[in-house]
């Protein structure tokens, strides 16, 4: 890296002055492979309210790392910059408030996911999934599965027409597996100057 020194006044320089000086440096790191590089991984921060004599330290780790079906896993989606959008907060109190609503999201999140799971494989179904049919779809699937979905309004002359659209027998497949009422999937009634008929 070089640094040129400027000169202390603008202008013309004197005959008396010194010559204009120019300062380097040279950065040399001495690269060594480690004799045990997987003992330098990585470090792991450890909170816990468990005791040592109760659970060690690594079974807790092994405990929390095995986790399918609770918070863990939605934490590793929500770190990928497009699955959640940045918050800024400064209060200590509305931190916490966002972390707690996070955390509650998440577990939401895994119960959907874990009923579902188990009410396909129950009945031997599956869903669309990325890969073709499957019966362990995440929660983001089953999301996912239902945006095509969309109720259609429709006015002509005087009448209103409700249509539902994109509704599939996997749709109706994951609300029994959640235990929803889908009858509002169902063909909607249609209006007609005041009075109440029903579509086709």
């Amino acid at each position: 890296m070089a640094h040129a020194e400027g000169r202390a006044r603008r202008g013309r320089p004197a005959k008396t002055d010194p010559p204009p000086t120019e300062a380097g440096y040279r950065l040399r790191v001495e690269v060594e492979a480690l004799a045990n590089a997987e003992e330098a991984n990585g470090w792991v921060v450890l909170a816990t309210t468990v005791s040592a004599e109760t659970c060690a330290d690594a079974e807790i780790l092994h405990a929390y790392q095995d986790q399918n079906t609770t918070v863990e896993p939605g934490l590793r989606w929500i770190k990928n910059p497009a699955a959640i959008s940045p918050v800024w907060r400064e209060k200590q109190e509305r931190i916490t408030a966002l972390a707690m609503l996070t955390v509650v999201g998440l577990l939401v999140y895994a119960v959907i996911q874990r009923h579902v799971r188990l009410y396909l494989r129950m009945h031997d179904q599956q869903v669309p999934g990325h890969k073709g049919e499957t019966a362990m779809p995440t929660a983001a699937v089953v999301f996912a599965l239902f945006s095509p979905v969309a109720l259609v309004h429709i006015q002509t002359r005087g009448q209103k027409v409700y249509h539902m659209y994109g509704v599939q027998p996997h749709h109706l497949l994951i609300c029994d597996a959640l235990g929803l009422n889908y009858s509002w999937y169902e063909a909607p009634a249609a209006h007609n100057n005041g009075k109440r008929t029903h579509t086709p």
